[in-house]
């Protein structure tokens, strides 16, 4: 996707080049560590700095979609060679097969809750009454080739509720799509369906336009769901600021090789896991064949943009409250 998207921060068209300036955002944002524990990991051992490594990254975390995108990180944080993993419960009731003795829990996150514990199927061992592993488990990564549903319509709609406006316009072949900060002074709203009345008829509500997304109608079904997973990836990485930063970080003044490899590696995850293939592949590709080192992003922005976009292209997502993160 690189050269055929244009971000606009705040209404001014970015060379983003410019040197990031200490009162900027983005660098008051480096400066609060201590809610980043992945982006500390990330700078302080350098373990994804260098471009294979973070490739690896990548692709497992691509590849390994029975989970999100962080906690499947996570995963390949404490155990990279990982093949299919599951609490001691799953492994007994859904398998037939328990915990091998003496072996090393790995952690994710739980929802609803704090942490759970998972294992590698290479830690476990069959009981007596254990059949085969299915396909699921033997092959986890097998390579799919996937079409859009009804996931651009759903990640579209959702996004209405973060002032988000999907225009679809007829660009020219060299553009796919962009978002900028919709116009100042336009007082301007959008329906966001919020839940079902007794009659089971849609309620919905009003919420401010933000922000305008546009995208090229010429482009295949593929291709705009890839286009609005890119665009709403430097939305939801902080790259045009926020409304409250609950819902997402202010990360403005960032350089413009950071946008766009975070925005692109958003896109890379959200369309793999679909599997959609994504023109962000060969941006990336290209990139780390020429550079040893990956430049300054946050990888906990990048997880934590892809899960978000994921869940919003499959389910309906409720409204966002002011003071809250979702």
């Amino acid at each position: 996707m690189a050269g055929t998207h244009q971000l606009s921060l705040f209404g001014n068209e970015p060379n983003a080049e410019a040197v990031t300036q200490p009162a900027t955002p983005a660098a008051i944002w480096e400066k609060n560590v201590t809610k980043r524990a992945l982006d500390e990991l990330f700078t302080l051992t350098r373990q994804y700095r260098a471009t294979e490594s973070y490739r690896d990254l990548l692709q497992f975390v691509a590849r390994f979609r029975f989970y999100s995108p962080f906690n499947a990180m996570l995963i390949h944080i404490q155990m990279p060679g990982a093949k299919y993993v599951a609490p001691p419960h799953r492994w007994l009731r859904d398998y037939g097969r328990r915990i091998k003795a003496g072996v090393r829990p790995l952690v994710i996150l739980q929802p609803m809750g704090p942490v759970m514990f998972v294992f590698d199927v290479s830690d476990t061992e069959p009981t007596k009454d254990a059949g085969p592993l299915p396909r699921e488990v033997e092959r986890p990564f097998e390579v799919r080739k996937g079409r859009v549903g009804g996931e651009l319509r759903s990640v579209s709609g959702n996004a209405r509720r973060d002032g988000v406006r999907v225009v679809n316009s007829p660009e020219g072949s060299q553009s796919a799509g962009s978002i900028r900060r919709a116009a100042e002074g336009t007082e301007l709203s959008q329906k966001f369906q919020t839940s079902l009345d007794k009659n089971l008829n849609p309620v919905f509500v009003d919420v401010p336009i933000w922000y305008d997304l546009i995208v090229n109608v010429k482009l295949s079904m593929e291709a705009q769901y890839a286009t609005v997973v890119h665009e709403l990836a430097h939305l939801y990485c902080g790259h045009l600021g926020t409304p409250d930063d609950r819902w997402w970080p202010d990360r403005r003044g960032l350089k413009r090789d950071v946008l766009e490899f975070e925005a692109e590696s958003v896109a890379y995850l959200v369309c793999s896991r679909l599997g959609i293939d994504n023109p962000s592949e060969q941006y990336l590709s290209g990139y780390m064949g020429k550079q040893e080192q990956v430049p300054s992003i946050s990888l906990e922005c990048i997880m934590k943009s892809a899960g978000l976009i994921e869940t919003m292209s499959r389910q309906r997502m409720k409204l966002r409250q002011p003071g809250k993160e979702k």
